[in-house]
């Protein structure tokens, strides 16, 4: 592979990762029935009026597959949990028992899968088109470096190689998609 376009094929594979990462921190946030600490990563804390993470100010378990338990490092964080959880609008009911709270997630009904499958296949569509803009901002590059005098050849062998970095990383998508999707229509 010519020099000059190494750099390119290289920041177009960082850029898919980044791509891949953020689909699976978004699938990672729907929720398929089972409790999980990661259904509360975008909650936000008013911690001694700074805006802090939930899981900064508080450990979060989940007993078993239904239940969340949060558990504050300070008991005065109980009141600011409970009202942050409730205006994140998640859909969950925290209940405070005076020493924690805990989170009863509800099973899903079929209605509701499919919505939240119907999201899942949004969240991979979003990192395809990702990718593919990733892609073309590459192929623009090479094309450039043509003009500056890279020879066609290795400029049609780098839009190739994009092209094989392209198409694995959509099936990488499509594989994170089919298993979020499986993992939410399973009862």
């Amino acid at each position: 592979m010519n020099e000059a376009v190494k750099p390119q094929i290289d920041a177009a594979t960082a850029g898919m990762d980044k791509a891949i990462s953020h689909l699976e921190a978004e699938l990672a946030k729907i929720r398929a029935g089972k409790a999980s600490a990661q259904m509360l990563d975008g909650i936000y804390v008013d911690y001694y009026g700074n805006n802090t993470p939930l899981n900064q100010v508080a450990n979060i378990n989940t007993p078993d597959a239904r239940t969340l338990a949060i558990q504050p490092w300070e008991k005065q964080m109980l009141g600011p949990i409970e009202k942050a959880i409730f205006g994140s609008n998640i859909g969950l009911t925290p209940m405070n028992d005076g020493q924690m709270i805990r989170i009863n997630i509800p099973p899903l009904t079929e209605e509701r899968r499919v919505n939240l499958v119907k999201q899942a296949k949004s969240e991979a569509e979003h990192a395809k088109v990702s990718i593919r803009n990733i892609r073309r901002e590459a192929n623009e590059a090479i094309k450039k470096l043509q003009k500056d005098g890279l020879a066609e050849d290795l400029a049609k062998d780098a839009e190739a190689k994009i092209q094989q970095l392209t198409d694995a990383y959509i099936v990488k998508a499509d594989k994170h998609l089919e298993i979020k999707e499986k993992e939410i229509m399973t009862v």
